[in-house]
Order: structure tokens, then sequence, then C-alpha cells
């Protein structure tokens, strides 16, 4: 297999459901996080709540936090085209792209991390930190490093920008 060179970003000229819930769960890990590590370490709940709904999301596509932003009036990106299940947001889960690896990585990875916070130590939490500002980080700049080791090798993303299609779209004189 080819490593593949270059940047991998998201589009980050609107506020797209997808995006807007990685931001939410990145200040839930940050919340959750500061608060096992300066009132109790059973605080982790909310991060191993945050980590079974980015699982829950990788496998069936169903997100509450996606719904809710729907219902809001925001869109997504990553939403199911083919077939509608009722009135609710579903990410798209035909094959595993890039995003919906994220997602699952995410998830198993910062529920480990609680887990051993919990029989372990907490310096633990240093790693549920560092994940959930990064997701901060990749809801505001649309970079990621997970996302890039991914695409290095490989991965295919869905919110890439074709190149018939701009990330951030063109603005166009007013018509006179």
């Amino acid at each position: 297999m080819a490593l593949r060179a270059g940047v991998y970003i998201v589009p980050t000229h609107r506020w797209y459901i997808e995006r807007t819930v990685w931001l939410i769960a990145g200040f839930v890990l940050l919340i959750s996080t500061t608060l096992a590590l300066l009132v109790n370490r059973w605080w982790v709940v909310g991060i191993m709540a945050t980590g079974l709904a980015s699982i829950t999301v990788a496998f069936t596509g169903f997100c509450i936090v996606g719904n809710l932003l729907r219902l809001l009036g925001f869109t997504p990106m990553l939403g199911e085209r083919a077939k509608k299940r009722g009135n609710f947001y579903f990410m798209q889960t035909d094959r595993w792209y890039l995003e919906r690896r994220i997602y699952l990585a995410v998830g198993i990875n910062i529920n480990i991390a609680s887990v051993l916070t919990l029989v372990h130590s907490l310096w633990w939490l240093s790693f549920t930190g560092f994940v959930g500002a990064a997701m901060i980080w990749f809801a505001a700049t649309g970079f990621c490093i997970m996302a890039n080791g991914l695409y290095w090798l490989g991965a295919e993303p869905r919110l890439a920008p074709s190149p018939d299609r701009p990330a951030v779209p063109e603005r166009h004189a007013p018509a006179v």
C-alpha cells in the first residue's frame, strides 16, 4: 500500500452537524476530565458516555447530539441521503470512510483511558484531556492529527473538498 502525501483538512466554511458535534464532544471531554481530576475520579463517566456515543455513531450512524443540532437548524455533510429513517439525522454508514473511523477510534481510546483512570492512575486523564483539546482544535481549524494519520495511510475521506468543489465557497460580486 502506497502512503498518501498532503494534509487533510475538513471544510470549515460553515458549522455543519458533524463539525459542531466534534466541538461539543471536545468540551464535554475537557469538562469531564477536569472534574475527574479536581473533584472525583467518577466524573470519567462523562468521558465514557462521550466514548460510547462516538462508538454508537460509528456503528449505527445515530447521534443524539446530531439530532438535537438538526432540530436547531444545523445541516449535515455526512448525513444519509439514500434512505429516510423518519425525520432523524443518521451519519452515513455505507462503508468505513476516514471520518467514521475517527468516531470509532476516539470512542474506543477514551473509554480505555477512562477505565485505566479508574483502576490505575489519574495520569490517564492527560490523554482524555488531549483528545478533548484535539477535538476542539479539529472543529475550529479543520485539522486533526489522527485524521491525517489515517489519511496518509490511505483512508478515504468524505469531507475532503474535491477539485471541482473548493473548501471555501467562492464569493461573487452582486449582479448590477
